[in-house]
């Protein structure tokens, strides 16, 4: 378990990157359902070994794919030698053979990111969740702020200085910007961070309320609710301007979610009392209702593989996280708390408990605290 223990000073966002130096065609060894891989790390040497064992085992641990065993009981080894911002890794099956082999440069975390989402894609055939960053409300100082941080909480930072309500944040999917809803004019409009200079833009300002963007998969638009028409309703507005609107009802449209290749969106809807999941072309259309089985459902969030929805409902008087399954049309309740969002894998999800962000395992129902001891934590978004 990690906490994250961010300073209110730190205005500076450091860019790090893994740089690949050796690639090495590897066999898959896919993984199915729940199973999970028996895997052992041995041998991490070099100065900077220990640095990188503890935070591959870190890795290893959230990824979920794997249990680690010792050596004697593992299907895999893996090991490495980390040293002057240099890792070479590797990782042989239990007859010897290589089935990973790759050097990487940058800083200790980065590095074995890398690495492990590596050993994630070979051994397993999915995309790894090490390399990506999360967003989040906090109200730590006094105020609702914005602050990113690693997907483990780790090396977290305030984005937001505006001494004022922001809320509402939405990592694009390479995790290089942050679209907001913020009240510094008085009014909710929509701001737009580029992280890596820190560089701001009032990007949506219209009359009336501006609020709730949502990236969609290639970072161009953001699906966002305007009041400028109005009643709430859905737009789609590009990152250079312009904007187009989706829907027209006499509800209250709001947390649009886009699947994964953009062609579609998500979103909640009043229109027949209770807030329920409706359906739309991104290009605009008829919208179309999404049967979940419950009275109450809002804030979508579509899996990148596109294959199922979470939400909120409300389960014995508090919030609940649930999960639909898109072919089948079944739902699940999942966990208690609020504001589910999908990790770059499909299988994690990340979630809000008051004053701790949830790092959950669908696939084995496993939940590790991973952001606390900010007060109250709300609202995250996450990187693809």
């Amino acid at each position: 378990m990690k906490h994250i223990f961010l300073s209110l000073c730190l205005f500076v966002i450091f860019g790090i990157q893994s740089h690949l130096l050796l690639a090495a065609e590897a066999p898959t060894i896919t993984v199915r359902k729940s199973d999970t891989l028996n895997v052992a790390i041995s041998g991490m040497s070099g100065v900077n070994g220990a640095a990188f064992s503890k935070i591959l085992t870190n890795d290893l641990n959230l990824a979920g794919w794997f249990s680690l065993q010792p050596v004697e009981k593992a299907s895999f080894v893996i090991s490495g030698v980390a040293s002057n911002g240099l890792l070479q890794g590797k990782v042989v099956d239990r007859a010897g053979s290589v089935v990973l082999s790759k050097s990487y440069s940058g800083d200790s975390r980065t590095a074995t990111h890398q690495f492990c989402n590596d050993i994630v894609e070979t051994l397993t055939g999915h995309p790894g969740i090490a390399l990506s960053k999360i967003a989040f409300v906090s109200t730590r100082t006094g105020r609702k702020e914005i602050y990113v941080a690693d997907y483990d909480g780790s090396n977290g930072r305030q984005i937001t200085h505006d001494n004022a309500i922001s809320v509402s944040p939405s990592l694009s999917p390479n995790g290089g910007r942050l679209a907001y809803t913020g009240y510094q004019s008085g009014y909710a409009d929509i701001y737009l961070i580029d992280l890596a200079t820190g560089a701001r833009l009032r990007l949506v300002k219209f009359p009336g309320t501006n609020s709730g963007p949502r990236f969609s998969p290639d970072g161009n638009r953001l699906v966002c609710t305007l009041s400028k028409d109005g009643n709430p309703g859905l737009y789609i507005v590009g990152i250079s301007g312009g904007a187009q609107r989706l829907t027209r009802t006499s509800g209250a449209e709001s947390c649009g979610t886009w699947g994964p290749h953009g062609a579609e969106i998500i979103y909640s809807s009043d229109l027949s009392g209770a807030p329920q999941l409706y359906r739309i072309s991104s290009s605009g259309g008829p919208t179309h209702l999404i049967s979940t089985g419950f009275g109450y459902a809002t804030e979508p969030n579509w899996s990148p593989n596109g294959e199922r929805v979470a939400f909120n409902v409300r389960s014995g008087g508090a919030f609940a996280v649930a999960v639909l399954d898109l072919k089948s049309g079944t739902t699940r309740i999942v966990a208690q708390g609020e504001n589910p969002v999908w990790g770059p894998d499909s299988q994690h999800l990340l979630f809000s408990t008051k004053d701790s962000l949830v790092l959950f395992d669908v696939q084995h129902g496993k939940g590790t605290p991973i952001v606390n001891g900010l007060v109250q934590v709300t609202e995250p978004s996450w990187s693809r």
